[in-house]
């Protein structure tokens, strides 16, 4: 079954978006509730994910994990969907 509703969703060419979607909603989850809480917006555009934090300091550190970040995001959407990370 779920092979046939990943087939429908690719023939609607919106899979990608769902899947999008899905790694939008893993961000909590993966970072946890503390970084979540300090994470005002984010959005994928191109491959690119741009995530808008209200901490500077927390944007740096995050900048230094972010190939991993990448990584496990990629990993748990099982394919690659997020090719960069932007923090803002």
């Amino acid at each position: 079954m779920s092979d046939v509703i990943t087939e429908y969703l690719k023939s609607l060419k919106i899979d990608r978006k769902v899947n999008e979607t899905r790694i939008i909603k893993m961000w909590e989850p993966l970072m946890g509730k503390s970084v979540a809480r300090r994470t005002q917006k984010i959005y994928i555009r191109k491959g690119v994910m741009f995530i808008h934090l209200e901490s500077p300091i927390l944007r740096n550190e995050l900048s230094y994990m972010k190939t991993r970040i990448r990584e496990k995001l990629n990993e748990e959407a099982g394919e690659e969907i997020i090719k960069d990370i932007v923090f803002r």
